[in-house]
């Protein structure tokens, strides 16, 4: 990635091959897609960040637009990798702003926050058809399940206790296939 330096002199990317670029004229720079930080160049947001914020009228602010793209690149992050991944990104946050955003976006319906027993709170942006998770009990990854019946069953009760429900909680827990295979090596 280009590099700002105090001199004012550009280090110039490493050439790309076809493998790693779609054909056509090279990429050309300008001074207004480096940071005068002495950082690296960040990549814009994907504009449906930006929209999606707006759809929920929150305000779009770097920390926001950083936070749901860290989450939408890695779905289950825990609070610690959403924060290593914006402080890449932005520079210094603290943790305080990252914990405020993630509830925003929360809040805003934005983000989902799961927490499977014994595991640190985790974030995704798959909300709203009340999936399920698979929680592997040696490396704790997790993965999405949809619902096993095309039907919602998880949603019927046997007994309601006079609730009205609209979300189920399913957490299926087992080993996954590369933890697995170690175990069997």
């Amino acid at each position: 990635m280009p590099i700002w330096s105090g001199g004012g002199a550009v280090a110039p990317p490493p050439p790309q091959t076809t493998a790693t670029r779609a054909a056509g004229p090279e990429p050309t720079a300008t001074l207004d897609s480096f940071q005068k930080t002495g950082k690296t160049a960040e990549v814009p947001p994907p504009p449906d960040v930006e929209q999606l914020l707006r759809a929920v009228s929150l305000r779009v602010t770097r920390p926001r637009v950083a936070v749901l793209a860290a989450v939408q690149e890695r779905p289950h992050a825990s609070t610690d990798t959403i924060i290593e991944v914006v402080r890449r990104d932005l520079g210094e946050v603290s943790h305080q702003a990252v914990y405020d955003v993630l509830r925003a976006l929360t809040t805003a319906g934005l983000l989902r926050r799961i927490q499977p027993s014994g595991s640190v709170a985790r974030y995704e942006t798959r909300v709203g058809d009340n999936h399920h998770h698979v929680v592997c009990r040696s490396c704790g990854t997790i993965a999405d399940v949809d619902c096993a019946v095309d039907e919602i069953p998880c949603l019927t009760a046997s007994d309601d206790h006079g609730f009205v429900i609209d979300e189920a909680e399913v957490v299926y827990w087992g080993t996954c296939p590369q933890c697995a295979a170690r175990a069997t090596s």
